[in-house]
């Protein structure tokens, strides 16, 4: 029987439209609330039956932007299947064809040309040198035993060497590898802009102490610390109390660029949080010879072969490029700050969901991007200048260090590291220009899978042809 009949035969009168909001079990029996003029409830006689009258409502589908729905978990996790399975094939032809490409010997030929000659490593060494010579810079100026103008031209002195040194040691030395120079240059690059902060959040005490401002504490980098239920009690001294070894050591090793009067600490090492980031650190052969068959066509100027051989290395160099991101950015630099206590995790941002490339370049590196904003945008920003004036000169900043840490190792200048850095100016304004949402999205992950293959083939094929192909 119909809802309607059910009405009838109880006796009840039902006008107008009829729709059904629950079903529930009333007094042994199934009973149906029905909505009409009177909201009575008819009784089922088949306890096996429902009374759906309406089974309809006003909804988007789910993949609708309108839908409100976010949880993507299974999508993600079946992009992960498909990019795994998808490489599957590239790895077992490579490894038939080619055999294990992962010769040990060749991996520490990487570092090292000879085992008793350690270039790189004594490199690293010698920076202490530069370190002592700001602290002592520093400490001078502190008393006045120095004036302001000959601590900035000794702080310029010490700057300067200390990326003209490396470079010049690097360029000179044939016992140095390529992979070595990198790893020794990226060392005194990150030391450049550490000194560099070093040397201006301590000029920016001295300016107000000197205007009788009230008095700037912090932190004390490596204090003698009290235990309190098992967290760490953190002593805090004023400048120039933060002037010493510890202190200067502290924030060289800590995974920020930036020097400030009060580091966040962290209660205590969680050891099973550092366990996890090192057997993440500690967890892609098939490059190695599609590099190795692009220069053919690179020699001969094959466009379409070029075209060929730029995509089918784009998705692993793009692999390697995201699994080095997670590798430093999240895994080591969290490693490193539980060791140190160190409380500001935020080393990146939600950069893949960037719409524009000026999302992205703010967002996926945030200790170089805290850097250039607080020393070098900001500054810039206060003597008047435009913001995309300031914009193109941080643009022009990250370009020289790209080329820096990529020319002087392979002892050649293409200039191909420079050239792409700026081309993110004009690809920025476009972007944002013309695209929006998902396509802006989409725009930024295609620069990123795209852009770097061609700047890997264009310095692997110059070092090719300089190394290896026979001069006529």
């Amino acid at each position: 029987e119909t809802a309607w009949d059910q009405h009838r035969h109880a006796g009840q009168s039902v006008t107008g439209n009829v729709s059904v909001h629950s079903v529930r079990y009333q007094r042994g029996e199934f009973a149906c609330r029905c909505s009409g003029h009177d909201g009575g409830i008819a009784p089922l006689s088949n306890p096996g039956s429902y009374c759906i009258l309406s089974c309809h409502v006003l909804q988007e589908s789910l993949l609708s932007s309108a839908s409100g729905y976010r949880n993507y978990r299974g999508i993600l996790n079946w992009c992960v299947v498909m990019l795994v399975l998808s490489n599957a094939r590239l790895f077992l032809e490579n490894l038939i064809k080619y055999g294990i490409l992962v010769d040990p010997i060749q991996v520490v030929s990487l570092f090292l040309k000879d085992p008793y000659s350690w270039p790189a490593l004594c490199l690293v060494i010698v920076s202490n040198v530069f370190i002592m010579a700001a602290l002592y810079t520093e400490r001078r100026l502190s008393v006045g035993t120095i004036s302001e103008t000959t601590g900035t031209f000794l702080h310029f002195v010490n700057l300067t060497t200390l990326l003209c040194f490396p470079s010049a040691t690097v360029l000179t030395l044939t016992s140095m590898t390529p992979v070595g120079g990198v790893f020794a240059l990226g060392v005194f690059t990150i030391l450049f802009l550490k000194l560099y902060s070093y040397k201006d959040v301590n000029m920016w005490c001295r300016e107000i102490r000197h205007s009788n401002a009230r008095t700037l504490t912090r932190s004390q980098s490596c204090p003698s610390v009290a235990r309190s239920n098992g967290s760490a009690v953190h002593a805090h001294v004023s400048y120039p109390g933060n002037l010493t070894h510890r202190d200067i050591y502290y924030f060289v090793l800590a995974p920020t660029l930036c020097y400030e009067l009060n580091f966040p600490r962290s209660p205590r090492i969680r050891k099973s949080f550092l366990l996890r980031r090192l057997f993440e650190m500690v967890r892609s052969t098939w490059m190695v010879p599609t590099i190795q068959n692009s220069m053919k066509p690179f020699q001969d100027m094959d466009f379409s072969r070029m075209m060929e051989r730029m995509l089918k290395l784009a998705v692993p160099n793009h692999l390697i490029w995201l699994i080095f991101f997670y590798w430093f950015f999240h895994s080591s630099m969290n490693f490193v700050a539980e060791l140190l206590q160190f409380g500001d995790r935020e080393f990146y941002r939600d950069w893949w969901n960037s719409e524009t490339v000026t999302y992205f370049w703010s967002n996926w590196n945030i200790p170089v991007h805290k850097w250039c904003l607080r020393h070098f945008y900001q500054p810039i920003m206060r003597r008047g200048v435009s913001k995309w004036v300031a914009r193109t000169a941080v643009f022009l900043l990250s370009a020289f260090f790209h080329e820096y840490l990529v020319s002087v190792p392979l002892k050649m200048f293409r200039l191909w590291a420079f050239m792409g850095m700026m081309a993110q100016i004009p690809l920025a304004w476009f972007v944002s220009r013309f695209l929006r949402g998902n396509y802006g999205n989409a725009a930024v992950w295609i620069s990123l899978i795209i852009g770097q293959p061609v700047a890997v083939l264009m310095y692997f094929h110059d070092y090719y042809v300089l190394h290896y192909v026979p001069q006529s």
